[in-house]
């Protein structure tokens, strides 16, 4: 059984403040983009898992061999399966790369094993996987909250497009929230985003770009303010770091500026994509693909 795992950009992302409980509480604009890794799935006397990159781990480090034991935990079957993974969304990159294979794991043996999980019970799986899991059970655009479970989808109405670029390095989440300094933080208004996104506003958009973690982001790793700043200087009408990084992404509405920016920044990073948000199905919707 195939299944096409899309990774994910932040539009805006504020950490809140940091709860009792060590995690840290969220409000985001998640979106995906038309970036994805394939994933084959096939019932085996073994549990196997081949990739194209040779440097996954293979144990329950790999978000998708934790998602099936995690399954096999709740539900107490015995099959196996053999799983090929040609991977395309770059590791430690903040796009989501690791959990949305864990979400493709996820539907998958949610069909191959007719375990009939309702959407809220791949979430609470998802949950156990990963943070970001959740949002890449359906990959929609959502404001999230919470730590990443809670989802409210909405359709985005603002075309544009997207050039993806992440430096060598890149950026641990755990330490990028742990070197947080909130006294200096910056709080980005995620509903202004969601508003702007629905409105077909794209001043409004570049207006409400913002990410809390790129404070200590830029510290770990400072080629990604380098990044940020080439992009700008380039002409790109907004530039910011997803997640907990090291991506940089870069809007515009000019197709040639997207060529030259690609291939200005093809010799400054490990890793550049020409892409948009993840294709909806609806009237005036245009996107072009760039995988």
């Amino acid at each position: 059984m195939k299944q096409i795992a899309y990774a994910k950009i932040n539009l805006c992302l504020d950490v809140v403040c940091r709860r009792e409980d060590g995690y840290h509480e969220l409000e985001m604009i998640m979106a995906p983009v038309n970036l994805y890794d394939t994933l084959n799935f096939e019932f085996s006397d073994e549990l196997r898992l081949q990739s194209n990159v040779p440097y996954l781990p293979l144990d329950r480090r790999n978000t998708i061999v934790k998602a099936i034991e995690l399954l096999r935990e709740e539900y107490g079957f015995k099959e196996n399966f053999e799983i090929t993974l040609q991977k395309h969304i770059p590791t430690q990159a903040g796009m989501a790369g690791g959990s949305t294979d864990g979400a493709a794991a996820i539907r998958a043996l949610n069909k191959m094993l007719r375990l009939g999980m309702d959407n809220e019970k791949m979430v609470e799986i998802a949950k156990k996987v990963g943070a970001d899991v959740p949002f890449c059970l359906r990959s929609r655009p959502a404001f999230v909250t919470g730590i990443g479970e809670n989802l409210e989808h909405f359709r985005v109405h603002t075309p544009f497009y997207l050039l993806l670029v992440k430096p060598y390095k890149g950026v641990s989440t755990k330490v990028a929230f742990e070197t947080l300094d909130f006294s200096c933080a910056e709080h980005p208004d995620c509903r202004k985003m969601r508003q702007a996104l629905i409105a077909n506003d794209y001043e409004g958009v570049l207006q409400s770009l913002g990410n809390t973690l790129e404070q200590s982001a830029f510290k770990l790793v400072p080629q990604i303010a380098t990044i940020k700043r080439d992009l700008l200087g380039l002409g790109f009408d907004g530039a910011l770091m997803s997640g907990s990084g090291s991506t940089v992404f870069a809007l515009t509405r000019d197709p040639e500026l997207l060529e030259k920016g690609a291939a200005v920044m093809r010799k400054k990073a490990a890793f550049i994509r020409k892409t948009e948000l993840r294709p909806q199905e609806e009237p005036g919707w245009t996107n072009r693909s760039h995988q």
